[in-house]
């Protein structure tokens, strides 16, 4: 128990002289705090993981057809799997993307999906982060600190080796590269990921920019580097968010975007990853609809379960929430973090009321789901072992093929009553073995 005390303080300090850190916003200031690393690993067998593989590759790939089909046919809209207003009111949908076809016809290139492994052993499916997924480079970094203070560990527990991220992330850059440098785009050093932006822009071989390193010019996008010398880009992941990438099509307003980029990426001349209007396929709302979305484009039975999922918007479902709220889970669609999560049983009968004609006005605003009760795994907590909740954030890169990485991040609860477990709500993370299947 001494050593693996030690073990989790000794790579918690070397993080922090690394300076990895996740930044939040309170009170309008920014702040920056150590992300927790737990050395007590998750492990995922190689049978597990081979389930969890071809469950989470199916889950992309309809995500993927589905994107391509929201902004030029329309198909599963005519066919009525999926209601037109439900589509077209998502906060995430983008009528600048229509008619746009992205190189190689990829949309979302890297895919966060969170799970949550039940107390039934089955795999549940929370959300799918589509836009700008983060925290891939938490679990490498831990992995190369902990293989410098026990390097016998991973070998002797025949653990997947989960350094190839970066060589990952670069082949799906560089299969739709459209010819020039690639490029990690950051909004800059008070940005709450700007550790990871700079972290994978080394390890992929990519320039780190900001805006104003990279402008328009004959509708191509170019960086300028350090010596004032301009080179043509032909993939750039962004790390900002749609609404300001481009002022000069989204918000005018914006300071942290690059005007005319869209004009550049409609004429097909830059790969945007991942691609805008990306976010009316990872809207709460339809979550709902991806199975159908699996059994309507890949003619397959889901492998991977979504958690049991309540639609106010339809009539039965919404008498089902208001009739059985104070023993599901509410979320607001147009949150993220860990925000705008409401737990019916934690509510007052006058909140419950409040609540209840909230979802009656705003139906489209909100999903309710069960509460999936599940597992929790052992943290440290100073000297003790403690059970905690815990998710996972798997990563999915899609460019010749669609791969899944052997690892991914696992986060958990430091409270001991919350099922809560995202960074920006002071959650730990650790890391996530894949064993091979010659395991010792």
């Amino acid at each position: 128990m001494k050593e693996l005390v030690e073990h989790t303080e000794g790579i918690n300090r070397l993080m922090a002289r690394y300076g990895v850190k996740f930044g939040i916003y309170k009170g309008g200031e920014f702040h920056e705090q150590l992300f927790p690393f737990d050395a007590i690993p998750r492990v995922i067998t190689h049978d597990d993981f081979q389930q969890l593989e071809k469950g989470l590759i199916q889950r992309v790939d309809a995500l993927n057809l589905f994107l391509n089909d929201i902004y030029s046919e329309k198909k599963i809209i005519k066919d009525g799997v999926i209601p037109e207003e439900f589509v077209f009111i998502s906060s995430g949908y983008l009528p600048q993307c229509e008619g746009i076809t992205p190189p190689k016809n990829i949309y979302s290139h890297i895919s966060g999906i969170d799970l949550v492994l039940g107390k039934d052993g089955e795999w549940y499916i929370l959300e799918d982060n589509l836009r700008i997924p983060s925290g891939a480079s938490y679990p490498m970094i831990a992995r190369e600190i902990c293989r410098r203070v026990s390097p016998a560990t991973f070998s002797n527990n025949s653990v997947v080796d989960n350094r190839n991220y970066a060589a990952m992330l670069r082949q799906t850059m560089d299969w739709v590269n459209t010819g020039g440098i690639p490029v990690i785009m950051t909004p800059g050093r008070y940005n709450a990921a700007y550790f990871e932006h700079s972290y994978l822009a080394e390890r992929t071989g990519s320039e780190l920019a900001t805006c104003t390193d990279l402008f328009v010019e004959d509708n191509y996008l170019y960086y300028r580097d350090y010596r004032e010398k301009k080179q043509k880009v032909g993939v750039i992941y962004r790390r900002i968010s749609d609404e300001y990438l481009d002022p000069m099509t989204f918000n005018p307003e914006s300071l942290i975007g690059i005007p005319n980029i869209m004009d550049v990426y409609r004429s097909g001349n830059v790969a945007i990853v991942n691609a805008p209007g990306n976010g009316v396929a990872d809207d709460k709302g339809i979550y709902y609809f991806v199975p159908k979305m699996i059994r309507y484009y890949l003619d397959q039975e889901p492998i991977l379960k979504n958690a049991p999922t309540y639609l106010p918007f339809y009539d039965e479902d919404r008498k089902y929430v208001l009739d059985n709220l104070e023993k599901l889970v509410v979320k607001d669609v147009a949150e993220a973090g860990g925000y705008g999560v409401i737990f019916g049983n934690e509510l007052s009968s006058e909140k419950l009321s409040e609540m209840k004609k909230l979802i009656e006005k705003e139906s489209r605003r909100f999903i309710a789901q069960e509460v999936v009760d599940f597992q929790d795994m052992e943290v440290m907590e100073g000297e003790d072992r403690v059970l905690r909740k815990a998710d996972l954030r798997a990563f999915v890169l899609s460019g010749e093929t669609t791969k899944v990485w052997p690892s991914g991040l696992t986060r958990f609860s430091r409270n001991a009553d919350s099922f809560v477990v995202n960074s920006s709500q002071g959650g730990g993370f650790k890391d996530t073995w894949v064993l091979s299947q010659w395991k010792k």
